[in-house]
C-alpha cells in the first residue's frame, strides 16, 4: 500500500512539473515553416537561418534593426531593438527568439553564429532542406 501511494505521489509530481514546463518550452522554426502557417500569431518561438544579404537596415540611433532571415526557400522579416552580437552580419547564421506579429518576427533575443559549422542541428537541417547555398559557394 505504501509503495502504491508513493508511486501515485511521484506520478502526480511528474505531471505537475511537465505541465509547468510546457508553458516555458520554445520551439525552433524555419522561415519555410512559419510561411506555411504552422506557427500561431504571438506564439513564443525560435527562428533560425541565415541573415539575407543586403537586408540589414538600422534606425538613426542604431538600436532598432530590421533584417531578413532565410533558409534558402523562404525569408522572413525580423525586427529587433537592442545591441546585436559582434558576430552578427549578412550571410551568417542567426537564431532569434521572439514572436510572430503581423507577418513579421519581433525578436527579443538574437544569437549570431560564426558559420554553418557551429549551428544547432535544427537550423542546419532547415538550411539543407531549403537548399540554402552560402554566398561564398
Amino acid at each position: 500500500m505504501l509503495v502504491g501511494v508513493g508511486g501515485l505521489a511521484l506520478g502526480i509530481a511528474a505531471a505537475l512539473v511537465l505541465s509547468a514546463l510546457r508553458d516555458d518550452i520554445v520551439f525552433f522554426r524555419s522561415p519555410t515553416e512559419i510561411a506555411s502557417g504552422v506557427v500561431a500569431e504571438g506564439a513564443q518561438i525560435r527562428l533560425g537561418g541565415m541573415v539575407e544579404e543586403g537586408s540589414i537596415t538600422r534606425s538613426s540611433d542604431g538600436l532598432r534593426i530590421a533584417f531578413r532571415v532565410t533558409d534558402g526557400s523562404q525569408s522572413l522579416p525580423v525586427f529587433y531593438h537592442g545591441i546585436l552580437p559582434d558576430l552578427f552580419r549578412e550571410g551568417q547564421g542567426v537564431v532569434a527568439e521572439g514572436q510572430l506579429r503581423n507577418g513579421a518576427f519581433e525578436a527579443a533575443t538574437v544569437l549570431a553564429k560564426h558559420d554553418e559549422n557551429y549551428m544547432p542541428r535544427e537550423v542546419q537541417a532547415a538550411l539543407e532542406e531549403g537548399g540554402y547555398q552560402s554566398p561564398g559557394q
